[in-house]
């Protein structure tokens, strides 16, 4: 019998539970390992929007990390809403003191309600600090073009923007490609400073899209803790968010969160009811 795989989320929590670390968590377990995680922020956020946030103590937050470093024999990492040159800087330091690898940074700057969830005066610290320390990083196209400056609405656009974030540092770039204007399928594009492969899946019409992004790079991070190489975890990974987001959930009033756990509700392997 295989040894269950353990993954590690550093991230915020969305107290709606459809993206954040609950989403990290769920994605994480869907995948097949167990989750363990250190929490950075707290907000208030349901499916409409986020309305504040709250930091945690730094040193809450290097504490957490070493425990959980300390314990366990963690295979994957994955981070997520590190909203100060604090925060980051910490981070970044328990990175390279436990030689945390391999890392999904997600560079998580702005909710889908507009609520910025990166200060302005932190994004030169998440270039500089973290992006260098990673095994590949998860922007999309919004996310991407802030960090190089660049207009991306294709897949041209996509792939000029991935060999610019990929000079700031990071093992690889995988630009996700769900809110590219000028292409009619979702195309994520992975550079690796030598080849590029882009991921291509239908655009599915729905509303139902929190924690798509969270959920997307968690996956890749619980992929890459199973064993697999990076291009086949984003492949994976990619097949995995497509179906959760088809069996997305209308839940709250706004927009409701990706069906994490859509194949036990599709097989109704619920022996309860």
């Amino acid at each position: 019998m295989n040894q269950l795989r353990i993954g590690l989320t550093i991230a915020g929590s969305d107290s709606g539970g459809g993206a954040g670390i609950q989403a990290d968590i769920k994605a994480m377990q869907a995948n097949g390992i167990f989750a363990t995680s250190v929490l950075t922020a707290v907000t208030a956020q349901n499916t409409r929007e986020v309305t504040a946030a709250f930091e945690l103590p730094i040193d809450l937050i290097a504490q957490q990390i070493d425990a959980v470093m300390d314990d366990f024999d963690v295979a994957a990492t994955k981070t997520g809403m590190l909203s100060s040159v604090e925060i980051i800087g910490v981070v970044a330091e328990k990175v390279r003191k436990h030689s945390i690898r391999p890392l999904v940074v997600d560079p998580v700057m702005i909710s889908k309600s507009g609520f910025a969830l990166l200060r302005e005066d932190a994004v030169d610290a998440l270039r500089t600090e973290l992006l260098p320390l990673a095994t590949v990083i998860t922007p999309n196209a919004h996310e991407a073009a802030l960090l190089t400056g660049m207009e991306i609405r294709s897949e041209s656009d996509a792939r000029k923007a991935a060999i610019a974030l990929y000079e700031m540092g990071p093992q690889a770039v995988l630009v996700k490609g769900g809110h590219l204007e000028e292409e009619v399928e979702a195309v994520d594009v992975l550079y690796d400073g030598d080849e590029f492969h882009s991921f291509r899946e239908d655009r599915i019409d729905t509303p139902h899209t929190h924690g798509t992004g969270c959920t997307y790079a968690a996956a890749i991070a619980a992929n890459l803790a199973k064993g697999y190489a990076l291009r086949i975890a984003v492949a994976r990974s990619k097949l995995y968010v497509t179906k959760a987001i088809r069996a997305g959930l209308a839940i709250g009033r706004g927009h409701g969160p990706t069906d994490h756990f859509y194949f036990l509700r599709q097989r109704h392997e619920f022996p309860y009811g």
